[in-house]
């Protein structure tokens, strides 16, 4: 409730929030955050610098950003606009205390201080993001009931593998440009000592 009041959001549930920026009605030049929820947004425009612990976090257009409880965030506006075109989902630890995802939280190393660059995502991905958003912003549109916390925690586990899966993704690719890189490498290093040039031009 005290992020939807700072951004003028509506507050559907106590533990759960889902956001769009595209409807806040107001967003302070500046601020720092030190999260006591857990929080992941699509960011579909770049309208804001974000300093995560003592760096800048690395991140552009069309990618997803985390942070966890405890953890220190200072947002600087690119314009003295509400930023727009972002979605998020936040949620309070409290909510997945005794759950399968409280005991799995620890899986998602994108919520890590050590993990300060964000996600960049596929047009697929990001549908498949704002799908699970939309499923969860029903849920809390729902009258709470029995159901509710166990339901709701489910689709937010859900949500967060597909963010795993986009994160392992990413780093994977990552992985095969970099071998690639040291193939090339060791490649040119060979033909450059089967040949003369040693000899002529010493180590390159």
């Amino acid at each position: 409730d005290r992020y939807n009041s700072l951004y003028g959001f509506e507050t559907l549930h106590p533990m759960v929030g889902v956001v769009d920026f595209n409807h806040a009605l107001r967003a302070p030049e500046k601020i720092r955050f030190l999260y006591g929820v857990y929080a992941v947004f699509l960011k579909m425009v770049k309208g804001c610098e974000i300093r995560y612990g003592r760096q800048t976090y690395d991140y552009q257009e069309g990618t997803i950003v985390c942070f966890a409880p405890g953890q220190s965030v200072e947002v600087t506006m690119n314009s003295a606009e509400p930023q727009t075109d972002v979605l998020g989902l936040l949620f309070h630890p409290d909510l997945i205390k005794g759950t399968s995802l409280g005991r799995n939280i620890r899986r998602y190393g994108f919520f890590s201080y050590s993990s300060n660059e964000a996600l960049h995502m596929s047009e697929q991905e990001k549908t498949l993001f704002m799908d699970s958003l939309r499923t969860i912003r029903t849920e809390l549109e729902h009258s709470v009931d029995k159901h509710s916390r166990t339901l709701l925690s489910m689709h937010i586990e859900l949500l967060l593998e597909y963010c795993l899966r986009f994160y392992d993704r990413q780093f994977i690719t990552r992985d095969k440009v970099c071998r690639d890189a040291i193939v090339r490498f060791e490649s040119l290093l060979d033909e450059y000592f089967d040949g003369n040039n040693a000899e002529e031009s010493g180590l390159p």
